[in-house]
């Protein structure tokens, strides 16, 4: 075929962009398993129902990581094929499935614990846990007791924004160090440093990471939870 042949890339394209669309009903299913866990956590519920949403959130991580090794495999197979311009139009659907078995084949059960989303599951459980599970085994104490135990833990714990110095309405995480601030207060730092073409300093006193960046911070939901629980 003078040419090469025609292939609908086109409709290819769409296709494309659907199977990654796609991929946003996945990460709404782990937010919602995430913030699931926290309740349940909140709640006092028995391990076994919290440790269930952990398995939940690794048949997520599957499903995306099962999803991603099929988009990689279909637009490196198209681009091969845009690429060669073959005379012949080729058998796309078996280009793809070889592709697609040579990335699987390179999968580990790490990889699943990885995802970036069931990482941020796993540190705000953890969070979470360290902060509302302290009581759960306090059955036999008196109320007097149990109002003791939390006015000390309490006033261990810090809800300062290291930013405004006032407690935090909207905390967020930095993941590279993991210190916590009011969401707007730092991200109006980052804003104008960007401006300006300079790196963010962590506000923590004596941090030394010296680039923070927007898209290091995530909401810590655990916290946020706790500083709400109190404030009641």
């Amino acid at each position: 075929m003078s040419g090469g042949a025609k292939i609908p890339f086109n409709i290819i394209d769409t296709a494309l962009s659907s199977l990654k669309n796609s991929q946003s009903f996945i990460n709404s299913g782990m937010d919602i398993a995430t913030k699931t866990a926290l309740d349940l956590v909140e709640s006092f519920n028995d391990e076994e129902d919290i440790n269930s949403m952990e398995k939940v959130m690794l048949e997520f991580a599957a499903m995306d990581r099962s999803l991603n090794n099929y988009i990689r495999a279909f637009e490196e197979t198209v681009n091969q094929v845009k690429r060669e311009k073959p005379e012949i139009i080729p058998d796309l659907e078996n280009l793809v499935q070889e592709k697609l078995t040579t990335i699987e084949n390179k999968n580990s059960d790490s990889d699943l614990k990885s995802n970036e989303k069931y990482v941020y599951f796993m540190d705000q459980l953890k969070e979470m846990k360290k902060q509302f599970r302290q009581i759960s085994d306090n059955d036999d104490e008196t109320i007097e007791q149990i109002d003791e135990d939390i006015a000390v833990t309490r006033s261990q714990m810090n809800f300062i924004c290291p930013i405004t110095q006032m407690e935090m309405r909207r905390p967020v995480r930095n993941k590279v160090c993991g210190h916590t601030y009011e969401e707007e207060a730092i991200v109006e730092i980052i804003q104008s440093r960007k401006q300006r073409k300079k790196k963010v300093r962590c506000p923590k006193m004596g941090c030394s990471h010296d680039d923070v960046k927007r898209s290091d911070l995530v909401p810590d939901e655990a916290l946020k939870r706790v500083i709400d629980s109190q404030n009641k």
